[in-house]
């Protein structure tokens, strides 16, 4: 056994061990969060309950079964609530959602197994998704069109949906025609207005360009009048049409279907039908836009946020770095100085990350963002444009965050360089500066690139600092756009990291947003495992075009 020790064997184990525990729990970890958040996009079925409450009476329940759990009878009795004829030390109780929320106060209820007396899955049972109020539970009794019905009991299906994807079609159309070509109008229109601000704060107003900015000012108007109609008979179109639904209080209800989405009924799907559903839901979930305070919809204006603001990141960190690697390692003297600004880059790394945040605010939007007001855009204040957080500012924090990241890596791959390469080069007849632009950066790329994985890495799940100079909880607009000059990098943004958070944490609807938690917390894994195969992609292909100058 002493032999066994000396010889190291044990402490080999100990770290195979380590390591496999660590990688299990990784994996583990990651199973539960995609289990979680992917299997809310699967159809559950939808049920229809009878239940009996503790004065007797008997209600009906109609929703999807969310959660469930089993719970001490002590509990429910310590809350005031008395099963009869129930003896047992657990019971179950399922978590429903019933939706409905002009109807019902709230649209999760918690049931009691000892008290569902019935518990059926009917066919006919229809789940209406909708932009606002959530979704609607219930059996679809008729189609109307202009209040006169257009469907029998036989097609009621078939032309409830034809009449959804007109409506979706329709608002599609509108929502374009609102964002594109009259939010153009409208960027125009302040745009006008600036440069009449501008030409009086310069004295050079004169009626020549008052008349100029007039009539452009009126043509502008103009042309907002005629897609203003347009778009005013889009949404009257998308109102024609309603459907009358029998909820589960037994009363029958008209929808107006210009609120409508999508109409599904989980019960009568089959295997491929609820495949073909799942993928169709991802689809939605990674395309469309948040809604209902985040806690429905989509989340792609929180990918676009989180990819563009770490490209841009990736795009300022790595010349900073690299030119700061360079100086250290191939020119700065090897001296107390030298030491003491490695040891501060090093430090650096270990300061938190509210701390840049703070620092961001205070510098980078506050100080350089208002000069940059005051200097360029003198005639939109006091609405600030730089002066406030936004994706550019956020960048450049996170950018300062991860930089002794690339720092350190970059110079860990310049000091495995063999300085016979740089002699080599230099007895040749090159310079120092064609040295470095041609053999020296280019093997150190594999280097550069860890160092910018390992930037990604970081900076794709900081949330802290990016709270204080540039995310919201719901941007309208996106930081790229088709007006000039595209990339408006004053804007604020959205971010996967902070929509969870929001959605998890500050949610009005706790029980809705749970699964979105999954589902986001997932997605923010999959982008960022995404970015750095790409990076490492890069690298390995970095690492063999130049392996052939380390030999």
């Amino acid at each position: 056994m002493k032999g066994w020790f000396k010889s190291g064997k044990p402490w080999i184990w100990l770290t195979a061990g380590s390591v496999s525990i660590s990688l299990i729990a990784v994996i583990g970890l990651l199973i539960l969060i995609g289990w979680r958040g992917l299997s809310f996009f699967w159809p559950a079925q939808i049920h229809e309950m009878d239940v009996r409450a503790t004065d007797g009476s008997i209600s009906t329940i109609i929703g999807e079964v969310y959660d469930s759990e089993t719970i001490p009878l002590s509990r429910l009795q310590e809350s005031g609530v008395e099963l009869d004829n129930y003896n047992e030390e657990m019971l179950d109780r399922w978590l429903i959602k019933v939706g409905n929320r002009e109807y019902v106060p709230l649209d999760f209820t918690w049931v009691l197994e000892p008290q569902i007396v019935r518990d059926e899955t009917p066919k006919d049972l229809a789940k209406l998704e909708r932009a606002k109020d959530g979704n609607f539970y219930g059996y679809v009794v008729d189609v109307l069109e202009n209040g006169e019905s257009v469907a029998t009991s036989d097609n009621v299906r078939a032309v409830l949906r034809e009449r959804i994807e007109r409506v979706v079609e329709l608002n599609e159309q509108a929502s374009d025609l609102q964002d594109s070509d009259i939010g153009a109008i409208n960027y125009e229109l302040n745009d006008l207005r600036l440069q009449r601000r501008a030409l009086e704060l310069e004295g050079k107003l004169t009626e020549a360009e008052e008349a100029r900015i007039a009539a452009e000012e009126a043509q502008l108007r103009a042309d907002y009048e005629v897609l203003e109609a347009e778009l005013f008979e889009l949404r009257e179109q998308a109102n024609r049409d309603a459907v009358v639904m029998r909820d589960m209080r037994g009363v029958e209800v008209t929808l107006p279907m210009y609120r409508m989405l999508d109409v599904s009924f989980p019960n009568d799907m089959g295997l491929l039908a609820k495949v073909g559903h799942f993928f169709v839901e991802i689809g939605k979930f990674i395309s469309a836009d948040p809604r209902e305070a985040n806690t429905e919809g989509g989340v792609f204006p929180a990918i676009f946020g989180t990819v563009f603001m770490v490209l841009l990141m990736s795009i300022i960190v790595t010349p900073f770095g690299v030119v700061a690697a360079i100086y250290l390692h191939e020119y700065a003297g090897k001296n107390a100085i030298t030491r003491l600004i490695r040891i501060a880059v090093i430090n650096l790394a270990g300061v938190p990350s509210i701390v840049y945040g703070v620092f961001g605010l205070g510098f980078f939007v506050y100080m350089v963002g208002g000069s940059l007001d005051q200097i360029f855009y003198p005639e939109a204040l006091p609405s600030p444009t730089f002066g406030t957080p936004g994706v550019m500012w956020a960048a450049i924090t996170l950018a300062i965050l991860t930089l002794p990241v690339v720092i350190v890596s970059t110079e860990e791959g310049l000091s495995r360089i063999p300085s016979t390469l740089r002699e080599g080069s230099l007895a040749l007849g090159a310079t120092k500066a064609e040295t470095l632009w041609r053999i020296i950066i280019p093997m150190a790329s594999p280097a550069i690139m860890t160092g910018l994985i390992l930037a990604v890495a970081r900076a794709a799940g900081e949330v802290a600092p990016l709270m204080l100079v540039g995310v919201v909880k719901s941007a309208p607009m996106l930081p790229v756009d088709g007006n000039f000059p595209y990339f408006h990098l004053d804007r604020k943004f959205m971010h996967l990291g902070f929509h969870i958070y929001d959605v998890g944490f500050q949610s009005p609807n706790v029980e809705a947003a749970r699964p979105l938690v999954y589902a986001t917390s997932f997605l923010l894994v999959t982008v960022i495992v995404g970015l750095n195969l790409t990076a490492i992609g890069v690298r390995n292909h970095l690492r063999e075009k130049y392996r052939s100058l380390e030999h």
